[in-house]
């Protein structure tokens, strides 16, 4: 059988999951962990400690136009030639900073994939094999630096800004991608006609449309829900009358977060529709604003108009597309609204809100604010069954996902798990071109009998501040899957504190030699001159998640092997990561407790 036969049985065998008509690298088939409508790949490698002719069989995947240029140009051997010291390098041996339980897609045990030697593709066949000394490859410190430092942004909040003091000391983001373009997206900003600041994360999958429309939109819903209705009735007569609106939102955001031009009027026009059934609804009589309902209400109704937008249409053929791309993928959303001592955290989807609390001794602690919307949750699972026939309550979740592909069991957008089949049906056929050839629009989920499947509605956490309440981290699952909370906080804590290196070394139950200690404690001397290296605290949690080694201690060997990745390669070994971290103002948040 010919090499190019062999690789033919790898390849994906639902291409509706792969729209780039690629061979993944993952264990399931598609590039996307959230979602795989693809009953099983096919997978190609070669068995550990084969001295013959490789076999192809059941093993990791590899893309074609992929695995042969990095053989041929040995980048698997510079990227991975230090992983595990066996002769050949194989990436069966799982690299010790390589923590395999956090993994969605990990390598198969049983199976490696190799270097080429130097030798031809017919001489390696042959069984010649030649010891050689692997090239190794590590980006410089600045430029470590300068990978995690792209997106990183810090705003400090002004002590006093005219109507009361803030409770928010400030916040630092940032963003390390590993698709491409990123999924995630942020935002933040000030509520100007109300009091409060909003703060959210939100992590996209089937592609960046609906995380980037969730995050341009999501906050203006929450802010108009939040007005009074006098509020509400002179925004709508600036509009009538052509007058300057007022400003409902300040905005922070890093030069790389945007805001999409061409449907801004699109935008405008949907979020005017409901600040105007909001004036129909309240008379005016109650002054009293319910925080956690503006929330829900906010969450639905953006998702509402989002499905609407697509099923309408737009004579513009751009933003027609632009509507049905948004509408048919999905994105998570995690969003804060601090004002004064008043916490609330709405949740949708499987980022999290983690509070750092500082105990009397000095130690940390972490509060979770959030609830994971997934199959670990077991609320979850029953609200799912509860709202479906008793027939199906083998089929709505099916391998930890909903319908056996989503992994969230609520998000936004991801119009296949809430239209009847008729309505996808009808709005895939009078769609663009673009739409229509596209194979995922086309696909049905299995069991799809009773939609909707799948709710944007938030759970909202309400959490009063204390003053022994640090800080805040808003994370998509990225960080999550890659470190514990207790860590998060811990590393965050200590780094707001300045404490870094004052702890004791924890081995953390290792066997460590004489000389292995003595280069733990010649690399914290060496650090102690740039405990401050991060002025971000997000980039400072972001190099601890992806340069953490069994110590606890970032190493620099792992860092930059983790950075260097291909694009192709990176998506295996970790997601998008997006935070937020939010410090409090303790003086202020334990003179609002003083004045009750």
């Amino acid at each position: 059988m010919s090499i190019s036969a062999l690789l033919s049985m790898g390849r994906c065998c639902c291409r509706c999951c792969c729209p780039r008509g690629l061979w993944m690298l993952s264990a399931p088939c598609c590039d996307d962990r959230r979602m795989c409508v693809c009953p099983g790949p096919r997978r190609i490698g070669i068995p550990v400690g084969s001295s013959g002719l490789p076999l192809f069989s059941d093993a990791m995947p590899a893309p074609a136009q992929l695995f042969f240029p990095l053989l041929r140009n040995c980048e698997l051997s510079r990227i991975y030639g230090t992983a595990c010291y066996c002769h050949h390098k194989h990436l069966c041996c799982p690299p010790p900073y390589l923590p395999q339980s956090r993994l969605r897609y990990s390598p198969h045990p049983a199976y490696a994939t190799f270097c080429r030697p130097k030798e031809s593709w017919w001489q390696y066949t042959q069984g010649r094999r030649y010891a050689s000394t692997p090239q190794k490859f590590y980006l410089t410190p600045p430029q470590v630096n300068s990978i995690l430092k792209a997106n990183e942004y810090s705003f400090k909040v002004p002590e006093f800004d005219g109507k009361n003091v803030s409770s928010v000391l400030g916040f630092d983001s940032n963003q390390l991608p590993a698709n491409a373009p990123i999924e995630d997206r942020r935002s933040a900003a000030t509520c100007l006609q109300t009091r409060g600041m909003l703060l959210g994360v939100f992590d996209g999958h089937a592609g960046c449309a609906c995380s980037q429309a969730v995050s341009e939109r999501l906050f203006y819903y929450i802010a108009v829900s939040l007005l009074p209705h006098e509020t509400l009735l002179e925004i709508e007569n600036a509009v009538e009358s052509g007058r300057a609106l007022l400003p409902i939102l300040q905005w922070h955001k890093h030069p790389n977060d945007y805001f999409s031009k061409e449907a801004s009027k699109l935008y405008f026009n949907s979020l005017r529709t409901y600040w105007q059934e909001l004036i129909d609804l309240n008379t005016g009589e109650s002054t009293d604003i319910d925080v956690k309902e503006a929330l829900i209400n906010a969450f639905k109704r953006l998702d509402n108009d989002i499905s609407l937008e697509a099923q309408v249409g737009d004579p513009n053929s751009f933003l027609n597309y632009l509507v049905l791309r948004v509408a048919f993928s999905g994105a998570t959303a995690c969003v804060a609204h601090v004002d004064g001592v008043d916490l609330h955290v709405a949740n949708t989807g499987d980022s999290r809100a983690m509070l750092g609390v500082q105990e009397e001794d000095g130690s940390w602690s972490a509060v979770t604010l959030s609830n994971d919307h997934n199959a670990q949750n077991e609320r979850e699972l029953e609200r799912l069954k509860l709202e479906h026939p008793k027939n199906e309550a083998k089929s709505v979740v099916k391998q930890d996902r909903l319908l056996g592909l989503l992994m969230p069991f609520r998000a936004f957008g991801d119009v296949k798990f809430k239209w009847s089949i008729d309505l996808q049906k009808r709005v895939i056929e009078s769609g663009p071109d673009q739409l229509n050839d596209n194979e995922y629009t086309k696909f049905i989920p299995p069991n799809y009998y009773t939609p909707p499947y799948l709710t944007a509605e938030p759970e909202v956490t309400y959490h009063r501040l204390r003053p022994q309440d640090k800080f805040l981290v808003l994370a998509t699952d990225g960080l999550w899957e890659t470190m514990h909370r207790q860590d998060v906080v811990r590393i965050v804590g200590e780094y707001l504190t300045g404490m870094h290196h004052q702890q004791p070394i924890a081995v953390g139950g290792y066997k460590v030699t004489l000389g292995q200690m003595h280069g733990l404690l010649t690399e914290r001397r060496a650090k102690m001159s740039s405990v401050f290296e991060d002025q971000n605290a997000a980039t400072h949690l972001i190099r601890h998640a992806v340069g953490n080694n069994e110590f606890g201690t970032v190493d620099h060997e792992r860092l930059s092997k983790m950075l260097s990745l291909p694009e192709e390669l990176a998506r295996m070994y970790r997601d998008d990561i997006t935070i937020i971290v939010v410090q409090f103002n303790s003086h202020v948040v334990g003179a609002y407790q003083n004045q009750e």
